[in-house]
């Protein structure tokens, strides 16, 4: 594409961390969206949030009673937009999707000027729940439903959070790796060490203490096991208060607005898919058909392979993610996976980590190097959108484009299993994790099984059976793919049992 008027560039990029002591101060997520992009325009360098013709915000959890923001970001930002929307959920691919929006309305020549934001407020609102007796119910009442739902058939095998769920990822993807529970650990501390190591040099981070591999992997009183294998620093860490922005221009406006050229970071073209919204219904757990299509074909549309890029994020809310992603892009573990410092040091605000992910890789591309890739990820392991920025312009970048290769991911997924919700009987593991309670002992478990005749079912761990738990933890065996049995316990349950 050699049309100005239809090449995306990022021109600006902003980002706050709000820490004050006292809860009560702190601000909600339209004050952070709207101080992250004044600090995009003071980037940029040129006064542009009155002309913008697109806002587009993350949806966001922490004050509900806000939502929708879109409309009140713009009136905050003094803009009258033609385009102005609020995502539809807080999915962790959401600022990519909106990236990708937005390049796409500029390829088609809909619009010039686009600002995407997002902010979440997690810690303020903890910090309220916390000082106030009778907390003031149109604040509260969002947060509080947020937690209220029905159990169904994995909630009543205590799959109810991202925690729970994504050790079945980790645990089968290592079994598919041949690796030891040693070196799938190693691994995953290794990785998280270097995200620790770029937090700490980051001043948009939330935590900024290097962390060893070691410090990750140990179980201790301040790195307490959560669900196996993960301990509280190998996951997203959402007590905070961030929020961040960025702005993309034409590059014909952005010349018009003059933008000095070592502002501009080109947007490369981008790819998204889903899994089924039911992680009981997908085909396995070692991979993900949307996630590896996704990437695949990122790189293909803009012709580029993992060895073109000199930085990468690879969205990181739990060890097994970028443990997947980095196999299919071919990123070395010695290498750094995020510019921002993952979800765990970096900080998790729930959807709109990605839009930090983006500041970060637009300063870092603004002093070094040349290309980067940015993978999203969101819901239980389930959303998938890529794409690439450049500090020279992406020859094989054309927009508008379809982003969407849903059916693509759909015909590669193998038979999904059907769902056995009361089988007893012989069965082997497909998966498993072990839940742990704040003393940091067992407190139940959950084995993803296949029946005789290839159904998946659930069955609960025992967990006052020491040797089963040990036989599940302890690294001697590796526990997916042996056989055992569903058996119906005195109290009616129906659990694992080794043969």
């Amino acid at each position: 594409m050699t049309d100005s008027e239809r090449i995306p560039v990022i021109i600006g990029v902003g980002q706050i961390n709000d820490r004050l002591e006292d809860p009560d101060n702190g601000l909600d997520p339209l004050g952070l969206m709207v101080e992250a992009l004044k600090r995009a325009e003071a980037d940029a360098g040129v006064t542009l949030l009155t002309k913008l013709d697109s806002v587009a915000v993350v949806d966001q959890i922490s004050f509900r009673n806000l939502n929708p923001l879109d409309a009140k970001l713009a009136e905050a930002l003094g803009a009258t937009p033609a385009v102005c929307y609020q995502s539809e959920a807080p999915h962790g691919d959401t600022p990519i999707r909106l990236l990708n929006e937005a390049a796409n309305r500029i390829g088609a020549g809909e619009i010039k000027l686009a600002a995407i934001a997002g902010a979440e407020a997690l810690r303020t609102i903890a910090g309220r729940l916390a000082k106030h007796a009778t907390p003031q119910k149109d604040v509260f009442e969002g947060v509080r439903n947020e937690a209220k739902r029905e159990p169904g058939y994995a909630q009543q095998h205590g799959l109810n959070a991202p925690v729970d769920v994504y050790p079945l990822y980790e645990n089968a993807g290592r079994a598919a790796y041949g690796q030891s529970l040693a070196e799938a650990q190693q691994e995953s501390g290794e990785i998280w060490s270097r995200f620790s190591q770029i937090a700490a040099a980051n001043d948009g981070a939330w935590i900024r203490k290097p962390a060893s591999p070691d410090d990750i992997i140990t179980s201790s009183e301040k790195n307490r096991p959560l669900a196996f294998p993960y301990n509280k620093l190998m996951v997203a860490n959402s007590s905070v208060n961030q929020g961040a922005g960025f702005i993309v221009a034409s590059l014909a406006e952005a010349r018009r607005l003059g933008i000095s050229d070592d502002k501009l970071i080109y947007v490369g073209m981008g790819a998204a898919a889903k899994e089924a919204s039911s992680f009981l219904h997908r085909d396995r757990y070692d991979r993900s058909v949307s996630m590896e299509t996704s990437i695949r074909r990122t790189l293909e549309l803009n012709q580029m392979s993992g060895k073109d890029f000199d930085f990468v994020e690879l969205y990181s809310c739990f060890p097994c993610v970028p443990k997947m992603a980095r196999r299919i892009i071919g990123w070395p573990v010695d290498k750094p996976a995020t510019v921002f410092g993952g979800l765990t040091f970096g900080g998790g605000p729930i959807a709109n980590y990605m839009s930090h992910a983006v500041v970060s890789m637009v300063d870092k591309l603004r002093q070094e190097g040349t290309n980067g890739f940015l993978f999203a990820n969101g819901g239980f392991a389930t959303d998938n959108h890529c794409i690439v920025l450049s500090n020279q312009p992406v020859a094989a970048a054309t927009f508008p484009q379809d982003f969407n290769y849903q059916a693509e991911a759909d015909a590669a997924r193998e038979t999904v299993p059907d769902l056995n919700k009361d089988y007893v009987g012989d069965g082997r593991v497909e998966t498993y994790t072990v839940f742990y309670g704040r003393d940091g002992s067992p407190k139940g478990g959950v084995v993803v099984a296949r029946t005789s005749s290839g159904e998946r079912t659930l069955a609960h761990i025992d967990v006052t059976d020491a040797q089963m738990v040990a036989f599940l933890t302890d690294g001697k065996a590796e526990p997916v793919g042996t056989s055992g049995q569903i058996v119906q316990n005195g109290a009616g349950q129906r659990v694992w049992a080794k043969t």
